[in-house]
């Protein structure tokens, strides 16, 4: 299937390892142009060389770099038809030990780029007639997890502002939707579980009986960018081997 995606040009956050990577190779490997933004300078160049996309470091917590971000992307890309929302979460911790503190840390991580990045980002996407927005989220947003207080708490809002964005950006082409990964296989996952990953007992409650790859992430983005995803919009798409249960 030819997803359309050849001369098309996109951001993607978080984009040294893990899921972002991924994105952006798959993207990369269906011929649109990239531009990856991370922390860490080396590795984000190294990355972005070996995938021959443009590599803009710069802290996501940061007004100025995402505005740098766009303003390279736009200039160096011609301009953004994709923008992928992808970063970090919040430290892990029960409900009851978090702080006021803890709760703006996460909003500020969370949502407040994403707010930044779409207002910097909705003219391109506008100019390009067929906009997509792609939020990488958690399966938090529609069943908590155990100790992640805080992202159970702020990426259900995430997801809740992601929804309105859709509803008001439908008439003019543009599409907004959210990824939902189980457990994959990366390197906030051995952060959160240890080097080993999770144990037996967590294997056993996804239906699959494996850890998810960033690559199958990537595959799910790269349909929700696409030509024939135009009529996707609002949705949430739970890619977790099974795992979730609920009917909604």
């Amino acid at each position: 299937m030819d997803l359309g995606l050849s001369g098309r040009t996109a951001i993607v956050l978080g984009a040294s390892q893990g899921m972002g990577l991924a994105i952006a190779a798959a993207l990369r490997a269906e011929g649109a142009a990239v531009a990856m933004f991370a922390r860490r300078r080396d590795v984000l160049e190294r990355e972005a060389a070996r995938l021959g996309a443009l590599a803009v470091p710069g802290d996501l917590t940061d007004p100025s770099d995402l505005r740098r971000l766009v303003d390279t992307a736009v200039e160096r890309l011609g301009g953004v038809d994709v923008l992928v929302l992808n970063g970090g979460g919040p430290p892990p911790g029960p409900a009851s030990g978090i702080t006021t503190q803890d709760v703006e840390a996460a909003v500020a991580l969370l949502l407040t780029p994403h707010v930044h990045l779409v207002a910097a980002c909705l003219p391109h996407l506008r100019a390009s007639g067929r906009g997509r927005i792609v939020a990488i989220e958690s399966t938090s947003v529609k069943e908590p997890i155990a100790n992640l207080a805080l992202s159970n708490a702020v990426r259900p809002g995430v997801v809740g502002w992601l929804k309105t964005l859709a509803r008001e950006l439908g008439p003019e082409g543009i599409t907004v939707n959210t990824v939902a990964p189980g457990r994959i296989d990366t390197e906030r996952l051995q952060a959160l579980y240890g080097a080993g990953g999770p144990g037996p007992e967590i294997l056993a409650q996804i239906p699959a009986r494996r850890l998810g790859r960033p690559a199958e992430i990537a595959a799910a983005v790269c349909f929700l960018a696409s030509e024939q995803a135009a009529y996707i919009s609002g949705s949430v798409v739970a890619v977790d081997g099974g795992m979730l249960s609920g009917l909604t």
